[in-house]
């Protein structure tokens, strides 16, 4: 009783100062570029503030995709591709593009996805149970990424995120906003635990928590007392979306969360609470292809292994602070905006970086 009183003692402490973490760890990723990263001789203020804009652009990015709960590469490779060179005027490679997207985007994604659960928009259950059956996919993706051609792939992941895209509009993914829960009068409890019907944690920050009637129906409130039910049904194709995109995500650091956040809505989880809970999915996942990335062309006949020296570190001394500030902005910014809203967003984003696929893939830019 003792261990767990002080495990929950840790974990509740952690959450209520994660920003303060969170910000620890990319000052610590920058110090350690500085003085520990192999960089070409003579690099000196000019080499490592030469892409001081490139803060600007991943914050906004980061922002965006972790308000709608996907993978940051969906919007930082591209960038890097198509408005990377006009600024700087020079092309990176396809290898510094996994890079810099996969390192970035394991930062960004970690730091929302503590601001999202510290929100109580987070449902952890449904999370590790999509990266337990995800991780298989993601690995057997991540391997495939040394042979499968680039246009094929570009292709596939284009049609995927347009079908995705057509879904959000058409689809009947209309499902209750989140209530007043704050209201007693309406709700006949106090959110801090009260006097009866709302769920109380102790474990949990904000005024209340989440709890699961013998009906499988979970009713969950998050920080600022909104409440959002739902049930835990339709694992099944949630799955096979996962599935599928844990494949893309291990290709090239992003498509779990766009096919995954699908499936969320289409069983009727409320839209915050998928998008906070993608991002733990998204999180885990884009941390395990950067590993098998990195370390796993020896177990493919002809590949190799990425090259840390020639890593563009005086671009990741930008984008990774900028990533995780747009990862602690993004659950303000998602519990902010009207569900239709977002999940227009969504739909918009999707419909653009597919087009942009394909014509990657067509070989037109």
């Amino acid at each position: 009783m003792t261990s767990s009183a002080s495990s929950s003692s840790i974990q509740k402490t952690f959450l209520k100062y994660q920003h303060v973490f969170v910000f620890l760890a990319p000052l610590a990723f920058v110090v350690g570029v500085y003085f520990f990263a192999p960089t070409p001789e003579g690099a000196g203020t000019a080499y490592w503030v030469r892409y001081w804009w490139l803060f600007l652009a991943f914050i906004t990015g980061a922002t965006i995709v972790n308000t709608v709960g996907i993978s940051g590469s969906a919007l930082f490779v591209p960038f890097l591709i198509f408005v990377f060179p006009v600024i700087a005027g020079e092309t990176l490679t396809p290898e510094t593009l996994v890079k810099v997207g996969l390192i970035s985007e394991s930062f960004g994604l970690s730091s929302s996805a503590l601001a999202f659960i510290q929100y109580g928009l987070v449902d952890r259950r449904l999370a590790l149970s999509l990266v337990a059956g995800a991780v298989p996919f993601v690995v057997a993706g991540a391997l495939l990424s040394f042979i499968i051609p680039a246009p094929v792939f570009h292709a596939m992941l284009g049609m995927a995120l347009m079908a995705a895209s057509y879904l959000l509009f058409k689809a009947d993914l209309g499902h209750e906003d989140p209530g007043a829960a704050g209201d007693e009068a309406e709700a006949g409890a106090a959110t801090d635990g009260g006097d009866a019907d709302l769920p109380d944690d102790d474990d949990k920050l904000g005024p209340a928590g989440v709890e699961k009637d013998d009906d499988g129906t979970v009713t969950r409130i998050d920080r600022d007392g909104n409440d959002y039910t739902y049930s835990h049904g339709g694992y099944l194709e949630r799955f096979a979306n996962y599935s599928i995109g844990g494949v893309f995500q291990g290709l090239a650091g992003f498509g779990i969360g766009e096919l995954g956040i699908i499936s969320m809505l289409r069983t009727n989880v409320p839209v915050r609470v998928a998008i906070g809970s993608n991002h733990i999915v998204v999180a885990l996942t884009a941390v395990l292809a950067s590993l098998v990335h990195v370390f796993g062309g020896g177990l493919v006949p002809g590949a190799h292994n990425i090259d840390l020296a020639s890593t563009p570190w005086n671009m990741v001394v930008w984008t990774v602070p900028a990533t995780v500030t747009g990862g602690q902005i993004a659950p303000y910014v998602s519990a902010n905006l009207d569900t239709s809203l977002i999940k227009k967003g969504v739909g918009v984003l999707f419909a653009v970086i597919s087009v942009a696929l394909f014509l990657m893939a067509s070989g037109a830019v």
